[in-house]
């Protein structure tokens, strides 16, 4: 179904997000030749700085598109099988029967059944749905901390598994790709974001897409102001943030501009070839980090569509502070990319659960607009 191009409907949208209680907002949203860039808010509440429509942010989650692509890459040239156990390639690190029965699908499609990492590594955050006895302080004690990988994955594998191997619903799970990083690097030789830059970064001819080589963002961007559900009150900036927590599963740099730019590409068979992408969009179930039922393929998801309105599929990403949606219409036509700079702006409820906001409202009225018009 064609969708509508209205300029002044994804302004105000934009708008309304910001006014909605967002610091600051930028997108773009791609038809054909026909291209929409907008920006709301500021990027430095103390400042008063605006966010701008080029800035470089930290796109979470998203990055996970970009390591299922480079694994692909090595399957294509025969050094990965996708369905070899991920004891074949990486023993010391997942041994025994588990690493015999675990592929390297289901590392990129979160079938394994190995645990999150993350509220290990981070001992005061707990894992959803537990989130009335969260804590922020964490993030704060681990500002600057350089984390190993082998001992995340360590903390993940060791962790008592969410599920058997290549069972459903899988359970989303970071110590997957922290693997899968790994995995690049034992089959390549060189590190996983060497890899992820030369086999699809440069590939798709990103210029402002990289890995940080520090706690900091270079070039314009904008600050990100985690609120960990109301218990930073006000929310505090974490855009300096070491991201060795999260690595290839997380720690990309981009601009919505890349990111659609790279979407557009993977979907019109650039980055991998045909078989791959149709691998990439063959789903299963999986529990999300939210603990909603969602699908997901190899590091790409479909987002639910209204009745009668053509699937989009892309990927979203948190990280402290910052958030990032890219997605792209089936047939490859439209896409859209939006990065917001704040997070976890929901209080809990007694139940610890986050309370709904008109926030909430507001962003997801934004994709409905820039997915659909």
């Amino acid at each position: 179904m064609r969708t509508s191009w209205s300029p002044a409907a994804l302004d105000a949208a934009l708008e309304n997000v910001h006014r909605a209680g967002m610091p600051g907002l930028f997108a773009e949203v791609r038809e054909g030749d026909r291209v929409w860039r907008g920006a709301a808010g500021v990027a430095d509440t103390a400042t008063g700085r605006p966010v701008t429509a080029d800035m470089r942010h930290r796109v979470g989650s998203v990055t996970k598109t970009f390591t299922a692509a480079a694994v692909l890459r090595q399957v294509e040239s025969g050094r990965i099988d996708l369905d070899a156990p991920i004891g074949r390639y990486l023993p010391e690190l997942v041994p025994g029967e588990r690493g015999d029965a675990i592929t390297v699908r289901m590392l990129v499609n979160h079938t394994s059944g190995l645990a999150e990492y993350l509220p290990y590594a981070y001992p005061s955050l707990k894992a959803f749905p537990d989130l009335a006895n969260t804590g922020p302080q964490s993030l704060e004690d681990h500002r600057f901390t350089r984390f190993d990988p082998v001992e995340l994955i360590g903390m993940g594998v060791t962790a008592p598994a969410v599920g058997t191997p290549g069972g459903t619903p899988g359970v989303y799970s970071n110590t997957n790709y922290l693997l899968l990083g790994r995995l690049l690097e034992r089959v390549t030789g060189t590190t996983a974001e060497e890899c992820i830059t030369r086999d699809v970064i440069e590939r798709a001819g990103l210029r402002d897409t990289g890995f940080p080589t520090g706690p900091y963002v270079e070039g314009p961007h904008s600050l990100l102001y985690e609120a960990w559900f109301g218990m930073i009150d006000p929310p505090r900036d974490h855009s300096v943030q070491d991201m060795s927590w999260v690595g290839p599963t997380a720690s990309l740099i981009s601009t919505v501009a890349d990111l659609n730019r790279f979407y557009g590409m993977l979907l019109a068979g650039e980055i991998v070839g045909p078989s791959s992408l149709a691998q990439m969009r063959r789903t299963v179930p999986v529990v999300s980090q939210e603990g909603k039922l969602i699908d997901y393929g190899l590091g790409l998801y479909p987002m639910e569509a209204p009745p009668g309105r053509d699937v989009f599929w892309g990927h979203g990403g948190t990280v402290w502070g910052g958030g990032t949606l890219a997605a792209i219409r089936a047939d490859g036509k439209r896409r859209m990319a939006v990065a917001v700079n704040m997070q976890r702006w929901n209080r809990l409820d007694s139940a610890g659960r986050p309370r709904a906001r008109p926030l909430d409202d507001a962003l997801a009225a934004f994709h409905r607009v820039a997915m659909y018009g």
